[in-house]
């Protein structure tokens, strides 16, 4: 009984969730974007408060930072540190 009132709800979320999938998914985007802008900000010359705390994320985010500088509208890489093109 239990199992099929978990499969209702799961089933209940599904069927509302469907039609703004979309626009979480840009959502979610738009906040990578913010977060590598300001992640790369010292980089590109926009002084960072939390440089130094954020040196540490750059192995992690490395691999993203070919399709975020494509979204931003940057043909090459903005970084002579960071070659990924």
């Amino acid at each position: 009984m239990l199992e099929k009132i978990k499969k209702a709800i799961k089933y209940y979320e599904d069927v509302i969730s469907l039609p703004h999938k979309g626009e979480i998914a840009r959502e979610l985007r738009n906040e990578d974007d913010v977060f590598l802008l300001l992640l790369y900000s010292e980089m590109i010359g926009i002084p960072n408060p939390v440089f130094y705390y954020s040196l540490e994320l750059y192995p992690y985010i490395i691999e993203e930072f070919h399709e975020w500088h494509l979204r931003m509208g940057m043909e090459k890489s903005p970084l002579s540190g960071i070659r990924c093109c």
